[in-house]
């Protein structure tokens, strides 16, 4: 019965859709203040019904309801019940209904939190999020519906994938689609905006909080996608360059720059019509990744669907909306005011360069992303486009940018003194001079690449403290002013500080992974020994082990600093008898910020021995942790009220005298 309540359930919000998709629109066009508010409610209304369906799948996995084939598919009675509750998201249905939920959820946010917003506008924004959402629940319900009954109801179900039997599964997706998902307001609100005809700094006011949180959503499920990666597919990587891992990518860069030029058309109400086409772009780009995933078209274990039925479906969406908002851009562009004029030295002209390098690396990436299927398309001729490639095209366009990134909170807006901003800078090009010459002379002469990789990062974070510390008035107050002016200072001037910061971090953690990282294959028999990292890992054997749905041969080693046991480590292969399908599991220990990475292969050809894969990972857990820097950056800055309301504060009323 839950069942059938959670497709009639998702029925419903379709219909709720639809109403809203018409009624606010008609009303903002009219001036009717009750049409305009049934978006409001129906916003509301939509969230309550596609919860209650996703619901409703939930408790079918989680009773192994195998009357419904989705469960069926990707589920088993055996499978732990953490295990039972993310699966319902590692499926194309049950993901796509997540994907829906997330939709509704932010236009139900818009509705309860847009007090501030003019009517026309939110009514406007909250219609162009419904037309989305109706879009992808008749593309649920025509081709993908969770709550497919099978007659007669198997016993057994086939369990899920195993790579995607990992905790990490119940944090990736979520964040994923919560950043993918979140830049339709973003959307939404150029596309108000263009039909309207009305474009000024409070829309960059409006929209900034929405593109921020849908940026933090975004850093945080492509940090843990990669570190997922890293662990669980035992290959010692924490970037491929898949065509799926781009399709996160991109639009997390042109939301990057979406959020910069927000930031310009607030302060200056300039970019105006680039910040527009910016924010179709970047959920463009989101509709692009979902398209790839579910199309078909891409081989991945990132992917989830295989039917050419559902490719085409998602096809049509990406053409109707990514081609009528852009002919709806080409057509209003004309009209709307250009905005404010700067100077090529300030601040708006350092994040018009910004913006200038995201764009044309987004544009690198998805160049190499969808060449090699235009190719075969029209060809025949099938290749891969892989880490090379990106490396001698993608790096080199980062370096410019990371090197003027501290300069940009710097520089003074409309007019800047590019020399008095270098001379405040002092600090970091020390540092980073130092800490360049040190890891050459370390390294004999040799890794000069890495070394001024080195420096750039430490250029980067120490650059992202200056601007603190020179709002602070350091070191020309003593410490009691100078933190008495960092608590004035508002939470946006933190966040921004910290989110560059992270952005070194995380540069200094792939430099030194990748130029200083070891790896060794061997075949050991227990009792044997190979150096990884300055350490001595030594096998100890192997015992098996029955899961609850696996069966594993674990391998024991022991990790030796001299003569001292530091720790032990398990690498295990896992066999899942429903899926027939083997999987590897990493075994890592951390040192500080580096590991040591162990992955077991098979028995070795002359027996009693064991092929092993060992990896010494230095700095590897740099990358993450920027990354968690950069979102937390977000999160402080979203705490600012000036971000977080997306207007101005309300002024107190004057008490009587």
């Amino acid at each position: 019965m839950i069942v059938e309540l959670g497709h009639f359930a998702l029925v419903l919000a379709l219909g709720t859709a639809l109403v809203q998709s018409v009624l606010p629109l008609v009303g903002a066009r009219t001036g009717d203040a009750r049409l305009m508010e049934a978006g409001s409610a129906t916003s509301v209304t939509g969230l309550a019904l596609l919860a209650l369906a996703f619901g409703a799948l939930t408790a079918a996995y989680a009773t192994s309801d195998f009357s419904v084939l989705n469960v069926v598919e990707n589920s088993h009675s055996a499978k732990p019940m953490i295990y039972k509750i993310t699966g319902v998201w590692g499926n194309h249905e049950g993901s796509m209904l997540l994907w829906v939920l997330i939709l509704s959820l932010f236009g139900a946010l818009v509705a309860l939190f847009g007090r501030d917003l003019p009517p026309s506008l939110k009514a406007t924004v909250l219609s162009v999020q419904a037309w989305i959402l109706t879009a992808f629940l008749l593309f649920i319900l025509l081709t993908s519906n969770p709550f497919t009954r099978v007659v007669p109801a198997p016993f057994e179900g086939n369990d899920l994938n195993p790579i995607l039997q990992d905790i990490g599964l119940a944090i990736h997706p979520p964040l994923l689609y919560l950043g993918y998902v979140g830049f339709s307001i973003a959307f939404s609100f150029a596309v108000a905006a263009l039909i309207e005809g009305r474009l000024d700094a409070a829309w960059a006011r409006w929209v900034r909080p929405w593109t921020l949180l849908a940026w933090l959503f975004l850093t945080g499920g492509i940090a843990m996608g990669s570190y997922w990666a890293y662990y669980e597919l035992g290959w010692g990587g924490w970037w491929f360059w898949d065509p799926v891992e781009n399709a996160s990518f991109m639009p997390w860069l042109s939301g990057t720059a979406l959020l910069h030029s927000a930031a310009v058309m607030e302060k200056r109400s300039a970019l105006k019509v680039w910040t527009v086409l910016l924010a179709i772009l970047t959920f463009s780009l989101s509709l692009l990744g979902t398209f790839l995933v579910r199309s078909g078209v891409l081989t991945s274990v990132h992917a989830f669907a295989v039917d050419p039925e559902r490719g085409v479906f998602i096809l049509a969406i990406l053409c109707v909306f990514i081609g009528g908002s852009l002919a709806l851009f080409a057509f209003r562009a004309g009209e709307l005011e250009s905005g404010g004029l700067f100077a090529p030295i300030s601040r708006e002209g350092a994040l018009v360069f910004n913006n200038l390098f995201l764009t044309t690396a987004t544009a690198t990436v998805l160049v190499g992303t969808l060449y090699p299927l235009f190719l075969e398309v029209l060809t025949g001729t099938k290749i891969s486009v892989g880490a090379p490639f990106f490396d001698l095209t993608f790096g080199p366009l980062m370096v410019p940018l990371l090197f003027a990134l501290p300069f940009g909170p710097l520089l003074a807006w409309k007019r800047a003194d590019l020399l008095g901003a270098a001379q405040r800078l002092y600090a970091a090009v020390g540092a980073a001079l130092v800490v360049a010459v040190v890891v050459i002379a370390v390294n004999q002469g040799t890794r000069i690449l890495a070394s001024l990789g080195i420096g750039l990062a430490v250029w980067v974070m120490v650059g992202a403290l200056v601007d603190l510390a020179g709002r602070a008035g350091l070191p020309r107050v003593g410490p009691r002013t100078a933190f008495s002016r960092l608590r004035g200072l508002p939470r946006s001037a933190f966040g921004t500080a910290l989110a560059h910061f992270g952005v070194g971090v995380t540069l200094l953690g792939v430099v030194c992974v990748s130029a200083f990282d070891t790896e060794t294959v061997t075949a050991m028999r227990p009792g044997q020994t190979v150096s990884a990292g300055g350490f001595d890992l030594r096998y100890e054997g192997q015992t098996f082990r029955q899961g609850p749905n696996y069966q594993e041969d674990v391998g024991h080693f022991t990790l030796l600093d001299g003569d001292r046991e530091a720790a032990t480590i398990d690498s295990a292969k896992r066999f899942y008898p429903a899926r027939q399908m083997p999987t590897t599991e990493a075994g890592i220990h951390t040192l500080l910020f580096s590991q040591i990475y162990v992955s077991l292969g098979d028995a070795a050809a002359n027996g009693g021995a064991v092929v092993v894969r060992v990896w010494w990972k230095p700095m590897v857990t740099l990358i993450w942790l920027g990354a968690v820097a950069m979102a937390l950056g977000g999160a402080v800055s979203l705490s600012d009220r000036r971000l977080r309301v997306g207007a101005p504060a309300r002024r107190r009323a004057a008490r009587t005298a």
